[in-house]
């Protein structure tokens, strides 16, 4: 199977930007992981109108600043403000718009969960508004009848609405201002909040969970953002409890190498901004950062991933047994001893050598 890194292509879009996704034709680890992958991009004054997924998702705000809008099932619209490095859990059923009044361009990257989707690997949205929104398949007596109006305005709030998926509204719009406290529990800043993992020269952690924001655990996924120092290296290791890992690219580049069944190696390859890989279950990954260093955002198809690394101080050799490495490798008690010894400060991250 193809597990080469790939680009997102364009869908849809207008004046107000623009919708992208990743095809499980080009990259067949979607369909094969039930795994959805897109980006949304908007202009200034762009507008993402009202939309519902058949899939269970995690935001992450990649560029610039904005509003989203959230209405979970059943409860009251919530308006948040985003900005760079916000991740947000978006459970199924829930309905949501985003807007840009800036001038940066605002980029939502989003990543799910296709296990209940209408197609194995994409998201399916569903408008509420626009050329393409639900209430277009509905004839005029149906729609006039649910919102208990008369056909002739049913007509106008059906029709007026021209584009479809985004739109660029008037800049002298006044669209709702955001709510400081509509963040608790919807979002969390992965560059503000507390590192799980800081090793000097080496590289850094942030683990989305459900202790962090407890909604993951509705979305059934977990994410991490991981911010690799200038030519570090991130150790060999894999996902022990069965999950796949999602990668997008946010910044910088390096080298990747995945190893699977009977120690092939099934890709290496250099991986930079913009692209989406996917490691398989209990196949094992390793990065090492070009000069500039490597930043990614992964979800992880479980709320609360556990890993186990094959080098560094908490890796599995330093559980193992010196008789066990001996017979294991055919080796020295010397040649053990050299190997033992080596990693003992170093985690999971590690420095360039000098």
């Amino acid at each position: 199977m193809d597990l080469s890194p790939k680009l997102a292509k364009k869908v849809y879009g207008g004046d107000g930007g623009a919708y992208y996704a990743w095809c499980p034709n080009e990259l067949p680890m979607l369909r094969e992981g039930n795994i959805g992958a897109a980006k949304l991009a908007l202009e200034k004054n762009g507008l993402a109108l009202p939309r519902y997924s058949d899939s269970a998702k995690v935001a992450y705000v990649l560029q610039g600043s904005g509003v989203a809008g959230i209405v979970l099932p059943e409860k009251e619209e919530k308006v948040l403000a985003i900005k760079k490095g916000d991740a947000i859990a978006l459970p199924f059923g829930v309905v949501t718009w985003w807007y840009n009044k800036q001038d940066t361009e605002l980029v939502v990257l989003f990543l799910g969960d296709t296990s209940t989707a209408h197609k194995a690997g994409s998201f399916t949205d569903f408008f509420l508004t626009g050329s393409n929104g639900i209430f277009t398949g509905f004839s005029t007596e149906f729609v006039s009848r649910a919102w208990d109006l008369e056909e002739s305005v049913v007509k106008t709030l059906v029709g007026q609405q021209s584009d479809k998926g985004i739109v660029k509204i008037d800049p002298g719009f006044k669209m709702p201002e955001p709510k400081e406290e509509h963040r608790n529990g919807m979002a969390l800043n992965c560059e503000e909040a507390p590192l799980d993992v800081d090793i000097k020269n080496g590289g850094k952690v942030v683990v989305l969970n459900t202790k962090n924001l407890p909604l993951v655990g509705e979305v059934g996924l977990g994410a991490d953002l991981v911010r690799l120092n200038g030519s570090a290296m991130c150790s060999p290791g894999f996902s022990c409890d069965s999950a796949l890992q999602v990668t997008y690219i946010v910044r910088g580049s390096g080298r990747a190498q995945v190893v699977g069944v009977d120690g092939k190696r099934v890709l290496e390859t250099t991986v930079k901004a913009g692209n989406l890989f996917i490691v398989p279950r209990f196949f094992v990954v390793s990065k090492i950062a070009d000069p500039d260093g490597l930043e990614w955002f992964s979800i992880i198809t479980t709320p609360n991933p556990v890993f186990t690394h094959l080098a560094g101080r908490t890796s599995v050799w330093k559980a193992l047994s010196p008789q066990v490495l001996q017979a294991s490798f055919n080796v020295s008690p010397e040649v053990e001893e050299k190997f033992s010894s080596k990693r003992k400060a170093e985690e999971i991250f590690f420095p360039p050598p000098h």
